[in-house]
């Protein structure tokens, strides 16, 4: 065990390793009260040896002796209470008693222990204070049978009982604010744990919302863009052969360029929202912290919710299947020769964010087409079967032998597709045919 003091000093903590007391006050208030059962049992000690035919120092040194053993309380309280208990027809260590008892009482000690010392004190001071009241009782004054065990009863529990139930009283309150304690370092714990779990969980919320903001962007611009560059190269080679012509690709330029720019703008109101939640999470503030745990700040949570909103909206307000028709006809007028086939149930209730992710494949191989296969045929084929929507874009090798249409690429697209089928629990294929084509095809479920 350590003290106060070797904690602050370094120097003396071998000097003072074998104190037992956590603190200097409690190592204090033993010496004084030890002094104090030491004074006592020396004066009583007086008497004794007296009463005992003993010299009168013999007698002291015995009091001294034996009431210093209250110093000791703390480390060994029952050696302390039989210590009291052996001097007890002696008539001394009345201070030592009622101190002893509080202490063992207090303690940690076994039940057993405390009833049987406790039993036994009691028991040896009802029979020295019944034959000292039977002495005190002159043989010219007789109160009665009853006056000397009941005497003897009163004092005996009144010297024993009250530092007893003190005792209790004290070690019970002890014990529940150790466990209150123990309580409260263990639900600073868990508020730590859900702070961080909670931090963790917001992370992840806005690392898929920026991904899925990405690849709605990238959906969103990459198709209408790399229409807009297969008709600017169509008008290019046919301004001055056919006005007429050029008029309606400059037309179609101009709606994919304001359709882009809708969707666009639509994508960053949406992440706007977002970051407009963000702060208002921070501003809200923060929880009251129990003892030094901070608790989790509700910012987290909030990003979670917002995230998920923000994706239901968009995923409300996104493409659906009745988009497809146009989504090919558009592919039509940038002069690809593609067929769109649809099977199945036509119309069935799918979940919005199945219709939109079936629209963005459609949409990401269509474009991939324009950009690597221009001129080639592509076949569109949606199957709509029990429990499930199939989708499958194929393209042949590329006409004319144009092989490439000089769009960029970000080697995104087909991981995107992915990344949304997969999350959905679908399927995704994609890979090359042998006719010298390309084919992407997924499965969603439709529940």
């Amino acid at each position: 065990m350590t003290t106060t003091g070797a904690h602050q000093d370094s120097a003396g903590t071998s000097a003072r390793s074998w104190l037992w007391w956590g603190r200097r006050r409690s190592a204090v208030l033993d010496v004084g009260l030890g002094l104090v059962s030491a004074a006592e049992c020396a004066l009583e000690g007086v008497r004794f040896a007296q009463a005992a035919g003993l010299a009168v120092p013999l007698g002291v040194l015995f009091g001294l002796v034996a009431g210093s053993v209250l110093v000791l309380r703390r480390r060994w309280p029952a050696s302390v209470v039989l210590v009291s208990i052996a001097i007890t027809p002696a008539e001394m260590g009345f201070v030592m008693a009622i101190v002893g008892l509080y202490t063992l009482a207090a303690s940690e000690a076994p039940r057993r222990i405390i009833v049987a010392l406790s039993g036994m004190s009691l028991l040896g001071t009802l029979i020295v204070t019944f034959v000292r009241t039977r002495q005190d009782v002159g043989a010219d004054f007789d109160p009665g049978f009853w006056y000397v065990p009941l005497v003897s009863l009163v004092m005996s529990v009144g010297l024993t009982a009250p530092p007893l139930l003190l005792g209790l009283y004290v070690g019970a309150r002890r014990r529940l604010m150790e466990s209150l304690r123990e309580r409260a370092v263990s639900l600073e714990q868990e508020l730590s744990l859900l702070a961080d779990r909670a931090e963790q969980q917001a992370q992840w919320a806005r690392t898929e919302e920026r991904t899925r903001i990405a690849r709605e962007m990238h959906d969103v611009v990459a198709h209408r863009v790399s229409l807009m560059v297969v008709h600017a190269a169509a008008l290019q080679a046919v301004a001055l052969k056919d006005p007429q012509k050029a008029v309606r690709n400059a037309a179609l330029v101009g709606d994919m360029g304001r359709q882009a720019l809708t969707e666009l703008r639509e994508m960053l109101g949406v992440l706007r929202a977002d970051d407009a939640g963000g702060a208002g999470g921070v501003a809200g503030g923060r929880p009251a912290a129990v003892g030094r745990a901070v608790a989790a700040p509700p910012v987290p949570l909030a990003a979670v919710r917002e995230a998920a909103a923000a994706a239901a909206v968009a995923a409300a307000e996104g493409p659906s299947l009745a988009d497809l028709e146009p989504l090919v006809e558009q592919s039509r007028l940038a002069g690809m020769a593609v067929e769109l086939v649809v099977q199945g149930e036509v119309g069935r209730p799918y979940r919005a964010v199945v219709e939109q992710t079936a629209y963005r494949v459609v949409q990401e191989a269509l474009t991939n087409v324009h950009k690597h296969a221009a001129g080639a045929r592509t076949w569109v084929r949606v199957a709509h079967r029990v429990g499930e929507i199939a989708m499958q874009v194929e393209n042949g090798p590329s006409e004319c032998g144009v092989a490439d249409a000089g769009l960029p690429s970000g080697g995104n697209g087909l991981v995107g597709m992915r990344e949304r089928v997969s999350a959905l629990g679908g399927v995704f294929l994609s890979g090359p045919t042998d006719a010298g084509g390309f084919r992407v095809s997924a499965v969603l479920p439709s529940a």
